[in-house]
């Protein structure tokens, strides 16, 4: 039974971290953290529309910055989508839009990274708490 438990705990913590990545702000509206989830979503998107919007789409490469992709993606599923339309080179961005599209939606990628960890963490207390009770 206990066993049991524990693999439900785990999914649980999985769901909420996916959720999390899919949509800002979703793992902390699932744990009925209304506010937080609406901070949270408001940021993250429009800090990766402002490095959209200064950069253009073409900041989102995967082949020529893959160490900024990798904390791009960290947004949500639909930068992996804006990278495979960018893959062909169709979109060339160069000089300081490029430098500073690529700061701001690589952040706003890490930001949400600590959010998914901050969400999985809270959920993980919950249970805790509840087995301390």
């Amino acid at each position: 039974m206990a066993q049991r438990s524990k693999e439900a705990h785990f999914l649980f913590l999985m769901i909420v971290g996916l959720l999390a990545w899919l949509v800002p702000g979703a793992g902390h509206l699932v744990l009925g953290k209304k506010r937080h989830a609406a901070v949270i979503f408001v940021t993250v998107v429009l800090t990766l529309c402002t490095g959209l919007y200064i950069g253009s789409v073409g900041v989102v490469n995967p082949v020529g910055a893959k160490p900024w992709y990798v904390a791009q993606v960290m947004n949500t599923p639909a930068v992996a989508a804006l990278g495979q339309i960018t893959r062909s080179g169709e979109y060339p961005v160069h000089g300081r839009p490029s430098e500073i599209g690529q700061i701001y939606t690589s952040i706003a990628g890490l930001l949400n990274l600590l959010c998914i960890v901050n969400a999985v963490y809270l959920a993980h207390l919950r249970r805790i708490e509840s087995v301390g009770d």
